[in-house]
């Protein structure tokens, strides 16, 4: 499958940086879109630096070396004329992980002035699934109504709440229940968490 994933600058990196290493260790391709937020966002959260190395490189590092059967392409979020801002291309979907309030609104009065914002409104457009992970609290009346704008226009809205039913030990338990249920949402199979069992 292919995803378009785009990070923001909200907190919670950690939930995109899961998201990443899942999909790529799933096989499916990433067409990944970072915020100037968002690059400053992996550096201080995750010491992640995009300059610096790649994607693969940085999840070697955290996590150890490993095969990976997906791949990845990194378009600049200035990058109006990317493949992706054309809805004539084909992807199964796109998260928002983290999604600031700044983002949110400017994906729910589609005014695509950068490219995560046009790739969003390119999701909506062509009936694809848009994942929106809002990480901001508490919220005010603005976030709110935006965010059922959004849903409205048909995302789907995946607040970056974690459940504890799967007992989780680690900061990464907590973040895989997220990128599961993000994944669930654009149709991929996944063993992120055990679903509950009643």
């Amino acid at each position: 499958m292919r995803f378009v994933v785009a990070i923001t600058g909200a907190s919670g990196a950690i939930y995109a940086v899961r998201l990443l290493k899942a999909c790529l260790d799933l096989g499916h391709h990433v067409d990944l879109i970072v915020s100037d937020y968002g690059k400053r966002l992996l550096i201080e959260e995750c010491e992640f630096n995009l300059k610096t190395e790649t994607v693969e490189q940085f999840l070697d590092r955290r996590y150890g070396a490993a095969e990976r059967a997906g791949t990845l392409t990194h378009h600049r979020d200035s990058d109006m004329g990317a493949c992706i801002a054309s809805g004539s291309q084909r992807w199964d979907g796109m998260v928002v992980i983290p999604c600031s309030m700044k983002t949110l609104s400017g994906i729910a009065h589609g005014t695509a002035s950068n490219l995560v914002e046009r790739t969003a409104d390119v999701t909506l457009k062509e009936r694809r699934p848009l994942v929106i992970v809002p990480r901001e609290t508490p919220m005010n009346m603005i976030h709110l109504e935006n965010l059922q704008k959004a849903a409205r226009a048909g995302a789907a809205i995946l607040p970056a709440m974690p459940a504890f039913y799967q007992k989780p030990r680690t900061f990464e338990d907590l973040a895989d229940f997220i990128a599961g249920r993000a994944l669930s949402l654009l149709g991929s199979e996944h063993g992120l968490f055990e679903p509950w069992k009643g």
